[in-house]
């Protein structure tokens, strides 16, 4: 960025400048975690005066500091000191309001203070938003520099997830075997889903443990459906008779072993097998990422073939669809070119000719791509790599579990991400989490799963 000023003996009255902003959630966001102003009048989606509205309206400081982004970039701009300020507000601010600053510059004074008329309007009517007059001590040393850089911020919010949750609450509550959510986590997730009307768990499993962790919860388990189950093989063998009974339309981890779940769901005569294998999805919301990522697999196939690799990348393209998104497969490797000597870049290019000849449908699949080049467009081109994936993947395929367990835990504990999990190619959605994930991200996960059950049944609400 490069930065001019204007000196006081440069300065004449008349001298004006604005900038133009366009107020973002991130904005305020951002502007009541540095300030400490959490006041939800100025929080977007929620209701700070009881109207029964969502409020949203921008602080009036924040609103008063972007004239600080003029006084101090544009005129006088760098090396520009305030003195005093005088503020009157006129209108509110919004999120999405695009606002005009500008400042004018009146008169100067012998002791080096300058003197301009401030204000800001909203760009789309002209209204004015605020009016005042500011006193500064302008700069008397020249300044033109290009090689100012300030750290960029990321708001850590998790809005994909919101937006699954709203697309979630409206269809119909998925009913979901819960299977031994016999300890307070496993429960409290199963218990938030239900009362955001997105699941009606039937818990399965000790009935006199999962009392317990009720009880410890301090949650009210009446009208809830319980069925008895003495161990964890035997809750999850009876939650594939709910499921094939068309009492069950989802299943959900609760306390046990993944392994455990999973073991009578792949029995041929009595599990949940639909031709497919089973592969898992991490559906991760990743702060500053304008898309969700999927990771695939971190949690099932150790080391996947080519065959199978065929069903994960299906297996997500599908989730991605209902989903609404457009599904664009970077499969990984450690070289974005063809390496004889390194498997995964020769499935990861067998996947992408299968995809041009239709064995793998509904959306691009590129590879071999590195970890840069599959989401980093600026790596793709440096690299020379072009069409529709490089640079932009949101589905990662990735060569076995360890890498994609890796990957998926860097997204959560470095880069702050949410991660809904899913197994999919069963005949229902199997919701898995673990111990150590957030509410958040067991409740987007029941809400990914309902979002596709629904969606393949082609039902929009309920």
């Amino acid at each position: 960025m490069r930065l001019v000023n204007r000196t006081f003996d440069e300065l004449q009255p008349g001298d004006t400048a604005e900038l133009r902003r366009l107020i973002t959630q991130d904005d305020l966001y951002g502007f009541a975690s540095v300030s400490g102003n959490f006041n939800p009048m100025h929080l977007p989606n929620e209701d700070g005066d009881g109207d029964g509205h969502p409020d949203g309206i921008a602080p009036g400081m924040f609103v008063a500091s972007l004239l600080s982004a003029v006084l101090g970039s544009r005129l006088p701009g760098p090396g520009t000191l305030n003195r005093r300020q005088a503020l009157e507000f006129h209108q509110q601010v919004r999120e999405g309001d695009e606002l005009i600053t500008r400042v004018t510059v009146l008169s100067k004074a012998a002791n080096g203070e300058v003197t301009l008329a401030t204000e800001i309007r909203r760009a789309g009517d002209a209204a004015l938003v605020l009016s005042g007059e500011a006193v500064v001590i302008a700069p008397i040393f020249k300044f033109d520099r290009d090689d100012i850089e300030v750290p960029g911020l990321i708001v850590q919010r998790h809005r994909h997830f919101d937006a699954f949750l709203e697309t979630a609450r409206p269809l119909p509550a998925l009913v979901t075997a819960v299977v031994c959510p016999e300890e307070t986590n496993s429960l409290d997730g199963a218990l938030l889903a239900m009362k955001e009307s997105i699941i009606t768990p039937i818990l399965v499993g000790h009935a006199a443990a999962i009392r317990a962790a009720a009880a410890q919860l301090g949650a009210e388990l009446s009208g809830i459906e319980i069925v008895e189950a003495a161990t964890p093989a035997e809750a999850a063998a009876m939650a594939c008779t709910l499921v094939h009974e068309g009492r069950a339309q989802a299943v959900m981890k609760g306390h046990l072993h993944t392994d455990d779940l999973l073991k009578p769901m792949v029995d041929r005569d009595r599990g949940l097998r639909i031709g497919r294998r089973f592969t898992h999805v991490f559906v991760m919301d990743v702060p500053g990422q304008p898309n969700p990522v999927m990771v695939t697999d971190a949690a099932i196939n150790i080391a996947p073939d080519l065959p199978t690799k065929m069903d994960i990348c299906q297996n997500a393209i599908d989730l991605a669809l209902s989903l609404g998104m457009e599904p664009k497969v970077g499969v990984l490797s450690a070289v974005e070119t063809v390496n004889p000597a390194i498997q995964s870049s020769i499935d990861a290019a067998l996947l992408s000719k299968m995809a041009d000849r239709g064995q793998i449908k509904g959306g691009l699949v590129e590879g071999p791509l590195a970890m840069d080049n599959a989401v980093d467009l600026a790596a793709a081109r440096s690299k020379g790599l072009k069409g529709g994936v490089a640079g932009q993947a949101n589905i990662l395929v990735v060569p076995g579990i360890d890498a994609g367990n890796m990957l998926a835990k860097q997204l959560a504990y470095i880069s702050h991400a949410e991660g809904a999990g899913l197994v999919l190619g069963a005949k229902v959605p199997v919701i898995l989490n673990s111990r150590s994930d957030s509410s958040m991200s067991r409740l987007a996960s029941c809400a990914v799963a309902a979002i596709h059950h629904f969606h393949a049944k082609g039902t929009t609400r309920a």
